[in-house]
């Protein structure tokens, strides 16, 4: 009875050990799925905005391109006659048109040009990508403090050699590029 009465509160250590032991794992779980998060979406978040900043140029510089070449046709009263300068005229119009109109569409499906707002969201994004693998990693680093905590007590140091040490104290995580590899880079 009175061994009974000494190993019951050890049981209890030994299961706080191991419910500890397994937040840590949590949290480490959380830090990698927060890295993923990063490796998947900023790249994806990158040509999203490059995409739509490419379409931008296009069509402004189409409109650019089309006005210069109907402005620089000139026609005098005499060449009003001649067919060839006319279809000249009628197709630079033409190109300026059909820039222009692309250009409205745009407008109309995107009453503001989107690249600003997409490079102003992917900032927004990165940010917030950051700010969730640092709150990870603080939650990591918490979990672990815990654990070693309870482990070093001299209740979980008693366990741990009663049983064979099977628990290991874990190590915090620390900054460094060489902790997870670079990070993506942000290229234009």
């Amino acid at each position: 009875m009175a061994l009974v009465l000494v190993l019951l509160p050890s049981c209890s250590k030994y299961d706080q050990l191991v419910s500890d032991y397994q937040g840590t794992e949590e949290a480490w779980a959380n830090v990698q799925a927060q890295l993923q998060r990063r490796y998947d979406l900023i790249p994806n978040l990158v040509e999203t905005v490059k995409a739509s900043a490419a379409h931008e140029q296009e069509t402004l510089a189409a409109v650019i391109s089309a006005r210069s070449k109907a402005t620089s046709i000139q026609l005098s009263a005499e060449d009003l006659s001649d067919p060839e300068k006319m279809k000249q005229l009628q197709a630079a119009e033409g190109e300026l048109n059909s820039a222009l109109s692309r250009l409205m569409m745009v407008q109309e499906s995107y009453p503001d040009l989107k690249a600003n707002a997409a490079f102003k969201d992917l900032q927004v994004q990165l940010e917030g990508t950051e700010n969730r693998i640092l709150r990870s990693r603080e939650e990591y680093n918490k979990a672990v403090r815990q654990y070693n905590t309870t482990l070093m007590q001299v209740k979980g140091s008693a366990v741990n050699k009663l049983t064979g040490k099977p628990f290991e104290p874990r190590v915090y995580f620390e900054a460094g590029a060489a902790a997870q590899g670079e990070p993506p880079k942000v290229e234009f």
